[in-house]
């Protein structure tokens, strides 16, 4: 099994994060945390590095059935969402497979909130 969905699609990285944002929406998500990695890597390295952006994604009613399911899953939380710049007009979007990352959890309240959040986060990836 992968940890993460993703996919590959045209246009200008503020447009795919604009219509990233806007599937996350459509499926209940919001952003929560956004980290420029590019601009990050810059100011703490000076290295240059492509467009590369961090969004961390949450759905606030299933975090909240993760986290009385399992109180340390927060360790997991948010989702996180990745857009960058293959190549200039090329961007890639990927997606963490929280099915991935719960196999390490055995709890299967978890288990059930971990396939709903997976179909969510495949059926952004899908429609971009």
């Amino acid at each position: 099994m992968k940890y993460y969905f993703n996919k590959t699609v045209n246009g200008t990285f503020e447009e795919v994060i604009d219509a990233v944002t806007n599937r996350l929406k459509d499926e209940g998500f919001g952003i929560l945390t956004e980290i420029d990695v590019t601009q990050t890597l810059k100011k703490k390295l000076d290295v240059n590095f492509k467009k590369y952006r961090i969004l961390g994604a949450c759905n606030p009613p299933f975090a909240h059935k993760a986290l009385l399911a399992e109180d340390k899953i927060g360790t997991m939380l948010p989702c996180n969402v990745i857009v960058q710049e293959v190549e200039e007009g090329v961007i890639e979007v990927a997606a963490v497979n929280p099915m991935a990352s719960m196999q390490a959890v055995e709890n299967k309240k978890l288990g059930d909130i971990a396939i709903e959040i997976t179909a969510m986060l495949e059926n952004v990836i899908n429609k971009l």
